[in-house]
C-alpha cells in the first residue's frame, strides 16, 4: 500500500528456548517501544523445531529426563523479576501439565500433545517429578506458540528449517544471512545469534584416542551430546571406560542399560534390582572426584524463604571492584560466595529444625553477618550453634569426598562407593536435611553477580581459567546439577549387578599399543589397572571457536570478525573459547571495528555471559530473563532507528 512504512527485519539464528525467551520479551516490550504502524518481520533459523530446539526436541529417547522437578521449570517472569519491561507471568511446566488431567485451568492456545506417551506422562505428572525431555519439549513448543499469539499484529515470524552458514554486512548497513538450503541470502537489519550449546570437533587428545581406536579396531566416542551419540558399535559384554561422572554419564548409563532392554525391579525393601537383557556392555566409570554428582533434592523448604543475596550481592561486588586491584577468585571472592551459601543453609536449619541448634536465629545471624567465612571465630560460632557435624556445611569434604582414601581391592572400593551413593540419595530425599535446599538456593543466587566480576577485568586470567571456568563451574555442577535420586538408585542396582564398576578419583586414561586396549588407573585403588576395548568421554564438548561445529561461527572466527574472550595477566593468558559480547546488550565484539558490532548480537551458552540458563526456577529473579529483557528492549529501539533492510514486497509473511 502506498505510503505504508517499510518493515524492519530481524534474523535470529537458533530457535530453541533462548530464542523463545527473547521473543517473549519482544512481545512484552513491544507495546511500549514499537510503533504498531510499522511491520517487523522476524526470521527464525534452525533445523530443529522452534521452542524445543536441538537439546529439547521430541525426537530423542524417552528414557532421557530433566534434572529439575516439574515445578522448578518456567519460561516466564514473575513477581521476583527485576526486569525493566513488563512482568508477564505464565505457568511452570507443572502448572501447564496440570491442565491435561483436569487439575488446573486450561492455557491458551490449548492443544494436547500428539504423542500419546507424552500426554499420559503429563496427565500423571506430579509437581515433584523429574519429567522426560519429551515432556519439556511439549512445554517449550506450547510456550513458543503462546508467544506467537502475544506478538502485536505488526510483528510476524517465519521459521526457516535449515542451518545459517554465514553472516556478512557492514556495521552501518543491512546484514546478509546465508542459509544452507537456498542460494539467496536473507537480508536483515539486525542479527541475533542464539544457537545454544554447540558441538566441537575433537581436541588433540581425543583425535589421538580415535586414531588408536581405528588402528586396533576399538570404539572411541569423543565428548558428544548424549541424545546424538551413536552407541551401536558397543558390543554386548564389552568392557567400556567412561571418563566423566556427571549428567552425560547418567544419560549414557540409561541408554546402554534400559535402552538395551534391561529392566529395574523394586524389592520389598524399596531398593532396586537390575534384570539384564544380556545386550549391555560393562561400564567402568571414573572422574576427577570419582563419585557421581550429588542427587537433586526432592523436598521443599520447611522454613521461610531466605532473602537472597545477602553477603554476595551488588554491594559486595561493588566493594571488591572499588579496591582497584587484581582479584583471585579463591582468595578474594570465594569467601563471600561461601558465606552466601552458608547463609542459605543455616537460615533453613535454624528456622525449620530449631531443635538441632543451640542459639536463637537472631543472635546467630548477627554474629554470622559480621564474621568472615574462614575466620576462626566463625568456625567456633557454627560448631557451638550446630552440635551435629552432619548439619554443618563443609565445602572441602563435599568437594573431594575420596580425598586421602585408598582401598586394597577394587571390590572394597565398590562397597564403599555404593554406601556413599546410598547415603547421598537418602539425605537428599529426607526433608530433615532441607538445609541442603537452602544452600542450593543461595548457590543459584551467586550467578547473578559473577558476570560483573568477569566483565570488570579484575579477575586474574588464572582465576578465570582454573577457578571460575574450572573449579567453580565443576563444583557448582557437582553440588547443584546432579541427577534425580531414582537415577542414583538405578546406579546402585547396576553396580550390584556388575554392569557398572567404579574406577576411583583422579582417573588416568591411556592407550596401550602392545595389547590394543584402553587402560584406566586411579590412586583410589593403588596398583590396579582396568583394561577395556572402548572409551567414552562422558561429558559435553567444551566451548571452542577454533573447533566449533557451527559453520556461521567458524566463518566469522576465521575471518577475524568476532572476538574470543581472552584474559591476560603478567603470568598467564587464558582463551576461554567463548564469544566476547558487550555486557549491556549482548553485541558481538568485532576486532576489526575495535568494539561491538552495532548490528550483531549473541546470547547464551557460546558467549562470555557464561551460559545464563534459558529457563529458570520460579521466583528466583532469573539472570537469563533479565538479559532477555534488556536485549529485547535494545533490539526494539535499534530496529526503530535503522533504515529498512528490505522492501515490504520482498519479505515473505
Amino acid at each position: 500500500m502506498s505510503g505504508a512504512p517499510a518493515p524492519a527485519v530481524l534474523a535470529v539464528v537458533g530457535a530453541g528456548p533462548r530464542a523463545t525467551g527473547l521473543l517473549e520479551r519482544i512481545a512484552a516490550n513491544a507495546p511500549e517501544l514499537w510503533d504498531e504502524a510499522r511491520p517487523l518481520h522476524i526470521h527464525l533459523i534452525d533445523p530443529h523445531p522452534p521452542g524445543p530446539g536441538r537439546t529439547w526436541r521430541h525426537e530423542q529417547s524417552g528414557l532421557l529426563r530433566m534434572n529439575s522437578m516439574a515445578e522448578d521449570v518456567t519460561m516466564f517472569t514473575d513477581e521476583s523479576s527485576t526486569v525493566e519491561g513488563p512482568v508477564r507471568p505464565g505457568p511452570s511446566l507443572a502448572e501447564w501439565a496440570a491442565q491435561f488431567s483436569g487439575r488446573g485451568p486450561r492455557h491458551a492456545p490449548y492443544a494436547e500433545p500428539a504423542d500419546p506417551e507424552v500426554l499420559a506422562e503429563l496427565r500423571a505428572l506430579d509437581p515433584a517429578d523429574f519429567p522426560t525431555r519429551r515432556a519439556q519439549s511439549a512445554y517449550l513448543d506450547w510456550v513458543f506458540r503462546r508467544v506467537l499469539s502475544e506478538l502485536p499484529a505488526s510483528v510476524t515470524v517465519e521459521w526457516h528449517r535449515t542451518t545459517a552458514t554465514a553472516v556478512t554486512g557492514p556495521p552501518d548497513g543491512p546484514q546478509q544471512v546465508r542459509l544452507a538450503d537456498r542460494a539467496t541470502a536473507l537480508t536483515a537489519d539486525l542479527v541475533v545469534l542464539a544457537q545454544g550449546h554447540i558441538g566441537a570437533e575433537p581436541a588433540a587428545e581425543h583425535r589421538a584416542f580415535a586414531d588408536f581406536a581405528r588402528r586396533h579396531g576399538r570404539f572411541h566416542l569423543p565428548p558428544e551430546f548424549s541424545a546424538d551419540a551413536d552407541l551401536s558399535g558397543l558390543r554386548p559384554g564389552e568392557h567400556v571406560l567412561l571418563r566423566g561422572f556427571g549428567l552425560a554419564f547418567v544419560d549414557l548409563m540409561a541408554l546402554l542399560t534400559e535402552g538395551r532392554g534391561g529392566r529395574f525391579r523394586t524389592r520389598r525393601d524399596g531398593t532396586l534390582r537390575y534384570v539384564p537383557s544380556g545386550r549391555e556392555p560393562v561400564l567402568h566409570v571414573g572422574s576427577r572426584r570419582g563419585v557421581p554428582y550429588h542427587s537433586k533434592t526432592r523436598y521443599r523448604l520447611q522454613g521461610p524463604r531466605p532473602a537472597l543475596p545477602r553477603h554476595f550481592g551488588p554491594a559486595a561486588v561493588d566493594a571488591l571492584l572499588a579496591e582497584g586491584r587484581p582479584l583471585d577468585l579463591r582468595r578474594d571472592v570465594w569467601p563471600l560466595m561461601a558465606k552466601e551459601i552458608g547463609y542459605g543453609h543455616y537460615h533453613e536449619l535454624f528456622h525449620a529444625h530449631p531443635a538441632r541448634t543451640t542459639l536463637p536465629w537472631v543472635g546467630f545471624a548477627a554474629a554470622y553477618d559480621r564474621l568472615g567465612w574462614y575466620e576462626a571465630e566463625m568456625t567456633a560460632l557454627i560448631a557451638s550453634a550446630v552440635p551435629d557435624p552432619a548439619d554443618r556445611l563443609d565445602f572441602e569434604a563435599l568437594d573431594r569426598p575420596l580425598e586421602g582414601l585408598a582401598f586394597a581391592t577394587p571390590d572394597a572400593f565398590q562397597e564403599h562407593l555404593r554406601a556413599y551413593v546410598a547415603a547421598d540419595v537418602a539425605r537428599r530425599e529426607n526433608p530433615e536435611f532441607s538445609a541442603d535446599l537452602g544452600a542450593f538456593l543461595a548457590l543459584l543466587s551467586l550467578y547473578g553477580q559473577l558476570p560483573r566480576l568477569v566483565e570488570s577485568g579484575r579477575l586474574t586470567a588464572r582465576s578465570v581459567a582454573e577457578q571460575l571456568d574450572g573449579w567453580w563451574q565443576g563444583f557448582f555442577s557437582f553440588l547443584a546439577s546432579g541427577p534425580p535420586g531414582f537415577r542414583l538408585r538405578q546406579l546402585l542396582a547396576l553396580s550390584e549387578a556388575g554392569v557398572v564398576r567404579f574406577l576411583g578419583a583422579d582417573v588416568r586414561i591411556a592407550a596401550d599399543e602392545a595389547t590394543g586396549t584402553f587402560t584406566a588407573t586411579s590412586p583410589t585403588v593403588p596398583g590396579h589397572t582396568t583394561r577395556a576395548t572402548a572409551l567414552i568421554e562422558a561429558y559435553l564438548p567444551g566451548p571452542s571457536l577454533e573447533r566449533t561445529e557451527d559453520p556461521l561461527l567458524r566463518g566469522l572466527h576465521r575471518s577475524g570478525a568476532l572476538a574470543e574472550e581472552v584474559v591476560t595477566d603478567p603470568a598467564f593468558t587464558h582463551r576461554s573459547g567463548l564469544l566476547t559480547v558487550s555486557p549491556a546488550d549482548g553485541r558481538l565484539v568485532d576486532p576489526s571495528l575495535g568494539g561491538p558490532h552495532p548490528r550483531r548480537i549473541a546470547l547464551g551458552a557460546p558467549t562470555n555471559s557464561r551460559a545464563v540458563a534459558a529457563f529458570a526456577r520460579p521466583r528466583t529473579d532469573s539472570p537469563g530473563f533479565r538479559q532477555n529483557d534488556a536485549v529485547a528492549r535494545a533490539l526494539l529501539r535499534a530496529l526503530a532507528a535503522v533504515s529498512p533492510a528490505a522492501d515490504p514486497a520482498s519479505v515473505a509473511v
